[in-house]
């Protein structure tokens, strides 16, 4: 998978939690947090950094509340 394929994916759907983009490109967590590491160094993404704090729980996993969201690129 490329970036760009990536990148569209967000271009799409604005925010995406890390289970999603596993489910859509077949890729270990791990592997993609990689790749959205770059993403979120060139300004392209963010990750939300309230979306650990759900209603306590701690059914869910980590992938599931682990959101990212595009960031409109103003030129």
């Amino acid at each position: 998978m490329v970036l760009q394929e990536l990148q569209q994916f967000f271009v799409r759907h604005k925010k995406v939690s890390l289970a999603e983009l596993q489910l859509h490109f077949r890729i270990d967590a791990d592997a993609l947090r990689g790749m959205l590491g770059r993403l979120i160094r060139k300004g392209r993404i963010r990750k939300m950094e309230d979306s650990k704090t759900c209603g306590g729980c701690h059914s869910c996993a980590d992938e599931a509340i682990e959101f990212y969201e595009w960031v409109n690129i103003k030129k």
